[in-house]
């Protein structure tokens, strides 16, 4: 699967993408930000922060409790604010 990164989340974790091979028992985008968050710090300081991070499913928003089994594209991103 395809992981993505905007912003500040980006400069966090130190890269803007990557590809991994998940865990059978990794269902949705919840399990796989813990999932990340347990396998690195950069991970936890980047989406587990006081801030608010925001998901996408195949280019499309999403909910954490959205399945991922069929995604082949998961982005991470900080809230959108306009003004």
């Amino acid at each position: 699967m395809k992981i993505l990164y905007f912003g500040a989340l980006r400069e966090r974790i130190g890269r803007g993408s990557e590809s991994i091979t998940l865990p059978q028992d990794i269902k949705s985008a919840h399990d796989l930000k813990h999932f990340l968050i347990a396998q690195d710090t950069r991970y936890q300081h980047a989406l587990d922060g006081p801030h608010t991070v925001c998901v996408a499913i195949d280019q499309e928003h999403a909910q954490w409790e959205d399945s991922i089994e069929h995604a082949t594209e998961v982005a991470f991103f900080p809230p959108v604010t306009g003004g």
